[in-house]
């Protein structure tokens, strides 16, 4: 008996009988019917997302003012007016906490306080040369926290009162999940990027496929498995022009083209790139205007990224001899999943500043349960409410996730000269 027979007749009977392909198969269905299942449960009647309202207080955190003043506004009936709940508490939804932006903006216009309007509403004023911020979050191995870094930078960004784009170019579309889409049942053709960016005339301008979300000033350009076709079709493309014929757009310029279509709509792009050095990563590295590594501070993951950057070096100097633009605003190193109290982890924490010096970011994500609760219903940090979690852990995690989206914002505002 060979071997192949020994392992046929010793699995169980439905398997030995199947093909890998349709044992696969049958998997596969039988979790997207669960995990569709599972949607309609965390969010009846309509299985779609929503954003909770947020607290006086918190409204007024985000914002930059007092409760007191918001309080003020209140009564005084200016700007818009939060919905009241037990005890007099006044909640905010996001889309009134723009509105209060808008308004706090315009009243310190109106004194010639540009600063002060900016701090209310930061948005990029294209006429005086600030650049759309496209932001790539990149790593060549998976769990680096890459998606919950992207996702709650986007998010952060849009509470903060930007206009903002995320981008899933992940084909496994973990971002487009935790924004409420379920990809192979929501997406069909041509509902992704590849849709703007494919090298045939059934390509769709950007606007078409760009989707509003649960959250206001944040809008997404879902991800699902057809996002792999580019990978398989460039270097069809790149053999058809080595032969004359043109297809527009050489590779590296694609998702730079597609964005352009949409710039004067966002003040920040977000991608979030595959786990893999393929052409799509190189396309999005060559449409940004920065990147940031995520990297977990564990030896064996510093040596894979050793060998990303490696290889992302070497294809980056192809790509510029052949006429691409590589000119980031800043390139950052995140540290994500940190545990202060692991001494290997600190260690090479130090080492990496040592090595890099600021471009390691000051502030690391650090691990919390609270991330990987709120992830059990497909939400972030921000989504979820204080009062789902110990107080204090969901207050570190909070502060920390903070801390390092607004060093990152304050990176994005000094490259438009802030």
């Amino acid at each position: 008996m060979t071997r192949g027979q020994a392992n046929s007749t010793s699995a169980s009977g439905a398997d030995a009988r199947l093909p890998a392909d349709q044992t696969i198969a049958a998997d596969a269905q039988a979790l997207s019917e669960q995990l569709k299942a599972m949607r309609e449960r965390l969010f009846p009647p309509a299985a779609s997302k929503t954003l909770r309202a947020f607290s006086s207080g918190e409204a007024a955190k985000l914002i930059g003012v007092s409760d007191g003043y918001l309080r003020q506004l209140s009564l005084a009936g200016e700007g818009p007016q939060p919905e009241t709940g037990a005890g007099g508490r006044r909640f905010y939804s996001l889309a009134d906490i723009h509105a209060l932006r808008s308004y706090l903006s315009e009243q310190a216009l109106s004194k010639g306080n540009l600063a002060k309007a900016r701090s209310y509403l930061p948005r990029r004023d294209g006429a005086r040369g600030e650049h759309l911020q496209v932001i790539s979050v990149t790593n060549f191995k998976g769990g680096s926290g890459k998606t919950t870094s992207a996702v709650h930078l986007a998010q952060y960004l849009a509470l903060t009162g930007h206009r903002v784009l995320a981008v899933d170019l992940d084909p496994q579309a973990s971002l487009s999940a935790l924004f409420g889409y379920q990809p192979e049942l929501d997406l069909t053709g041509n509902d992704t990027l590849y849709g703007a960016i494919r090298y045939d005339e059934a390509a769709r301008p950007l606007s078409e496929i760009i989707r509003q979300t649960y959250f206001p000033g944040l809008d997404l350009v879902p991800g699902n498995i057809e996002l792999q076709e580019f990978e398989h079709e460039t270097p069809q493309a790149l053999a058809r022009r080595q032969n004359g014929v043109d297809s527009g757009p050489v590779f590296f310029a694609r998702i730079q083209a597609a964005l352009a279509q949409v710039e004067e709509h966002y003040d920040v792009v977000v991608i979030d790139c595959p786990p893999q050095l393929g052409y799509l990563t190189l396309s999005a590295l060559c449409a940004s205007s920065s990147v940031l590594v995520t990297v977990h501070p564990q030896m064996l993951d510093v040596a894979s990224m050793n060998q990303f950057l490696f290889m992302t070096s070497d294809l980056l100097a192809v790509v510029r001899e052949a006429g691409g633009t590589l000119n980031f605003d800043f390139l950052r190193y995140l540290v994500t999943r940190y545990e202060p109290n692991d001494g290997p982890q600190a260690q090479i924490v130090g080492f990496m500043r040592s090595l890099f010096g600021e471009r390691v970011l000051t502030s690391p994500m650090l691990k919390s349960t609270a991330v990987s609760d709120a992830g059990l219903t497909k939400q972030t940090l921000y989504e979820v409410g204080r009062e789902n979690f110990t107080r204090a852990t969901y207050d570190r995690a909070l502060e920390a996730m903070n801390a390092v989206n607004g060093e990152i914002e304050t990176l994005i505002h000094a490259s438009w000269g802030w």
